[in-house]
């Protein structure tokens, strides 16, 4: 079987190459220079030329709460363009089987936790991320509407809670929360700092799971997709506060200062918790703990060009 991967160069992708269940699939994995997913001429022409057998759409514009504030635009339209043309270019030339990637940003900020698939569109999405959110929203009923139309398409949406893990972004501008963590407790570490700071309070609650274990669904959902879900959400079932994450980092690390707080920064929504409920029944599950995540990730980190 010929396997697109969008995407292949970010976190995700390159988790999920890695993953030994890809062995068994001729994988194409072009770079934006190869593929400019924003240029829908370009991926038709990929497409008819490469006639895959299955897509796994990984591919966007992705940041932290930083980045989506400062660039709003950017990452609606970006990413509505993306979705818009490799979904649609794969509707129009017959490829019938795709896994799209979506986000629990997806989700209403106030949202009754933990989350489950039938709330999207629900409510009012979280302003800090509104615009990545609603090309996120857009991509999934797109994939719905295809199939609606035409039943021997199989479009379906895996909706991870937040990722971290090896190939992750640790720039402070652009990375999320845990490899953001990660920098900036290592280098109070190596510089001697006695205190990192944390925006907020550290009260509001993440799900952060480890992107290896994402990749070892997206890749069962690939044997196994007669029986997957058409929509369906990938977490872990469990939460921890922002003060938990950065005292786990600090464990991991070594580091033994102190924490202080700002209170006049943003932090995104209170709580964001997916439903494993389907993914359960389904028979997945995540396997990594908090521990062992940061573990690797930290590992990762310091074999970077520091």
């Amino acid at each position: 079987m010929k396997l697109l991967i969008t995407g292949a160069r970010g976190m995700v992708g390159k988790n999920l190459i890695e993953n030994p269940e890809l062995s068994r699939y001729e994988i194409l994995q072009p770079s934006r220079v190869e593929l400019d997913l924003s240029s829908r001429e370009q991926v038709e022409s990929y497409l008819e030329k490469q006639r895959p057998d299955f897509v796994v759409h990984a591919a966007g514009r992705v940041g932290g709460i930083q980045a989506n504030i400062k660039n709003p635009v950017a990452f609606l339209v970006e990413n509505v363009d993306i979705n818009r043309n490799l979904i649609g270019s794969c509707y129009k030339l017959g490829i019938k089987k795709l896994i799209n990637l979506g986000t629990s940003c997806m989700y209403p900020r106030n949202a009754e936790n933990p989350l489950k698939e039938s709330m999207i569109l629900q409510g009012e999405l979280e302003p800090t991320n509104e615009g990545y959110a609603i090309a996120k929203v857009m991509a999934q009923r797109l994939c719905q509407y295809i199939m609606k139309e035409d039943s021997t398409f199989q479009f379906k949406t895996m909706i991870p809670c937040n990722l971290y893990g090896r190939f992750d972004h640790f720039d402070p501008q652009n990375s999320h929360l845990i490899p953001a963590v990660v920098r900036k407790v290592d280098d109070a570490k190596k510089t001697g700092a006695t205190e990192v700071e944390i925006w907020g309070d550290g009260e509001a609650r993440r799900e952060f799971m480890y992107a290896g274990d994402l990749a070892e669904c997206i890749a069962m959902g690939i044997k196994n997709f007669d029986s997957l879900p058409v929509l369906m959400n990938v977490g872990l079932g469990i939460d921890y506060s922002v003060n938990e994450y950065y005292k786990a980092v600090a464990e991991v690390i070594g580091y033994r200062g102190g924490f202080t707080h700002d209170l006049t920064k943003p932090v995104g929504m209170k709580r964001k918790l997916v439903s494993t409920e389907v993914a359960q029944q389904w028979g997945w599950k995540s396997k990594t703990s908090l521990h062992q995540g940061i573990e690797k990730t930290y590992a990762y980190y310091l074999s970077l060009p520091q």
